[in-house]
């Protein structure tokens, strides 16, 4: 049923889940579980590298006290999700905040003693380990969703696919192309035009590298999805990588009430404009989100009608040539359910330079 699920699936005690409308299935035992997707998920704004995630802007799906950082070496932070540390597969992502070149990849993560441990290293300009503000997200899913393709992802080491997951049941593929190039294969029944949103996060836990997505062709039968991965310099690099679509679901891969994505397909415009075909710029709360160029390489971003506490946001460039993109500081978040404005999404080139570039971003609350 999934592609390269290695790893047996333990649940401690029953789970339950607060946000989202599709429920998790439960296991009382140490036993095998089949949920459908998502199994667990939590993320959170780390500011600081040392004590509590920022407090309006992390979530477990389940009940849960606030998640922690520990500053470990330069630049790494471990991140704490003390209660959906109960499964051994799943994927990370990970996006820097702030207002200058810089990255951050996950290094590892795992489960130990009912917390999900993750560990983060961020980079800034010629791979200079230095810690900066971060987004993460962990989540990991088992079963099967009815209807079309809505959520899949993968985990590969860079030689060969750890772990993968898919809504249909059918299996991701992964062909390595050349040096720092790989090709997804994520089958299941797709609209006919461009839709979903895709989010891709280096991993490795000694070298500082870059990975976005390179290229994406669709048909009815599924998503084709290119991974181009660099090191500091943006030279094509080896290295480990995490990829997730959603297609009307959250990067989570649950269904909350209000969250949204978008891909900007026209960097060079000045907007405000929609992205098109509206399958590119989903908004559960029904309002039309969109793109406005606020200089060379930095876009405003508007997501009207899904303002909630707690939420995320996450960014990944979109591009054939090295692109990093990042948040220059915490969106806003308007009560009513208001609009959240992301101000900015900005790229650079490896160099520095804030250069023009697509990106997906991904919200969730």
């Amino acid at each position: 049923m999934l592609g390269s699920r290695r790893l047996p699936r333990r649940l401690a005690a029953t789970l339950s889940l607060a946000v989202v409308s599709c429920g998790l299935a439960l296991a009382s035992t140490a036993g095998t579980a089949q949920a459908a997707t998502p199994d667990a998920w939590g993320y959170a704004l780390v500011l600081n590298p040392s004590g509590p995630v920022a407090a309006s802007h992390w979530k477990e799906s389940v009940a849960s006290p606030t998640p922690t950082a520990t500053p470990g070496v330069v630049g790494q932070v471990a991140v704490k999700f003390p209660k959906i540390g109960f499964f051994k597969q799943g994927i990370v992502h990970v996006t820097a905040v702030i207002d200058e070149l810089a990255w951050c990849q996950a290094q590892r993560w795992y489960p130990t003693g009912g917390k999900e441990v993750v560990v983060v290293r961020c980079y800034t300009k010629g791979g200079v380990p230095t810690f900066v503000p971060f987004t993460v997200l962990f989540t990991t899913s088992s079963g099967k969703l009815a209807n079309a393709l809505q959520y899949a992802y993968v985990h590969d080491s860079g030689s060969a696919v750890v772990s993968s997951y898919n809504s249909t049941g059918l299996t991701n593929t992964v062909a390595n192309l050349s040096t720092g190039v790989w090709r997804v294969k994520v089958p299941g029944p797709s609209p006919a035009t461009h839709a979903g949103g895709i989010q891709v996060t280096a991993v490795n836990r000694t070298t500082p590298a870059i990975c976005d997505v390179g290229g994406q062709t669709w048909t009815t039968s599924g998503q084709t999805i290119v991974v181009r991965c660099y090191g500091s310099s943006g030279k094509p690099m080896k290295t480990g990588w995490n990829l997730s679509y959603q297609r009307a679901r959250a990067i989570t891969g649950a269904k909350p009430k209000l969250f949204a994505y978008a891909l900007n397909t026209k960097p060079l415009v000045a907007g405000p404009y929609a992205p098109a075909p509206p399958g590119i710029r989903f908004n559960s709360g029904g309002g039309v989100n969109n793109i406005e160029r606020s200089g060379g390489g930095e876009w405003l971003v508007r997501l009207p009608h899904v303002g909630i506490l707690p939420n995320s946001v996450f960014v990944t460039a979109a591009y054939s040539t090295p692109r990093v993109c990042n948040l220059n500081t915490t969106w806003a978040t308007a009560a009513g359910p208001g609009t959240v404005t992301v101000r900015d999404v900005v790229c650079y080139n490896p160099s520095g330079t804030m250069t023009p570039s697509k990106w997906f971003l991904s919200y969730t609350s």
